[in-house]
């Protein structure tokens, strides 16, 4: 499961951890960075089984 409900879905895994995966992201506009970084995040794992993952949008840069 991939969603961007953070909240409910946290909660979820914590009901119920017997799950195939679930990965909560950070809304981020840059649809092909938030790809990246959630192709980055599954390729890392060995098993999705029972995990929450956490996809984070990287913090603004300050310019200057």
């Amino acid at each position: 499961m991939l969603t961007v409900n953070r909240d409910d879905f946290i909660r979820l895994h914590r009901i119920s951890p017997d799950h195939a995966g679930i990965i909560v992201c950070t809304e981020d506009l840059d649809r092909q960075r938030l790809a990246t970084r959630i192709h980055e995040a599954i390729a890392a794992e060995e098993s999705l089984f029972g995990k929450l993952m956490r996809v984070n949008r990287p913090p603004a840069q300050r310019s200057g």
